[in-house]
């Protein structure tokens, strides 16, 4: 579909951002359309701590926060190998100049559906936000899609590509597109893509590496979307929901098995 096709029917993706998202989102603005980006606010870290204390318990919380903050400390380490990645897989990870964007608290607020509402899009993509609630999601007037950075089922919710790697299960390193619904990364999947994880990649940077192979999904899918083709497949997968690593957990796999 040439991007005069797609025109009419405008593009959204909601995010928090990311060099990693903004790659995605310019290869669409390339082979698509324009794209117009809601940008939400990130969540507090306390915000973030609290809730995630309330569903695992304050150790893994805390020992997920320490990976956190050191896999931050690991960008800054890391910068030279990230900017290698990005000029070998050609990846355009700036907002480019003209980028239609629109700021919003949160992709659960008022705003977020009132600038959509606006927009009238023919198609939203979900790429690193918050997970909708079911309110939000019963009052989008469109498609939604979500890029989730792991192979759904198997690997649902944070750091797909590193839990598949932790886990030995190299050939599962790769990105979904699929439908959402109420669940964390249960909608039915689109389209998948695997790819292979180079020397000196880590959870600094994986995303960015998983985006340079999941291009072509994301483009394709929004095209089937904007066409009314919502084909699912089956993966044929077990589902299991997986969250940030724990600071001992990412020291010991670092450690034993070179995957960090």
């Amino acid at each position: 579909m040439a991007a005069s096709e797609s025109s009419a029917r405008p593009i959204v993706v909601v995010t928090e951002g990311g060099p990693h998202i903004w790659a995605i989102i310019n290869a669409i603005a390339d082979r698509v359309g324009s794209v117009s980006v809601v940008l939400e606010e990130p969540e507090s870290k306390k915000r973030l701590l609290l809730g995630r204390a309330r569903r695992q318990g304050w150790i893994s919380a805390v020992g997920q926060l320490g990976t956190m903050v050191l896999t931050r400390l690991g960008k800054r380490a890391l910068a030279s190998h990230a900017a290698q990645l990005i000029a070998e897989e050609k990846l355009d990870t700036e907002p480019r100049q003209g980028q239609a964007i629109v700021r919003v608290p949160s992709a659960n607020g008022p705003e977020c559906l009132e600038a959509i509402g606006k927009i009238k899009p023919g198609v939203v993509l979900l790429a690193g936000c918050r997970l909708l609630s079911k309110g939000t999601l019963a009052k989008m007037p469109c498609p939604v899609l979500n890029y989730h950075a792991g192979i759904a089922p198997k690997y649902r919710g944070m750091n797909g590509g590193y839990w598949a790697l932790a886990s030995g299960d190299q050939e599962n390193f790769g990105t979904t597109v699929h439908l959402v619904d109420a669940g964390v990364d249960t909608g039915g999947v689109l389209k998948q893509a695997r790819g292979i994880s180079k020397p000196g990649d880590t959870i600094a940077s994986y995303a960015l590496r998983q985006a340079a192979f999941s291009r072509d999904i994301c483009v394709e899918s929004v095209q089937n979307a904007l066409a009314g083709k919502l084909d699912t497949i089956e993966p044929g997968l077990p589902s299991k929901q997986w969250y940030h690593p724990t600071i001992w957990f990412y020291l010991w796999t670092g450690l034993t098995k070179r995957v960090w």
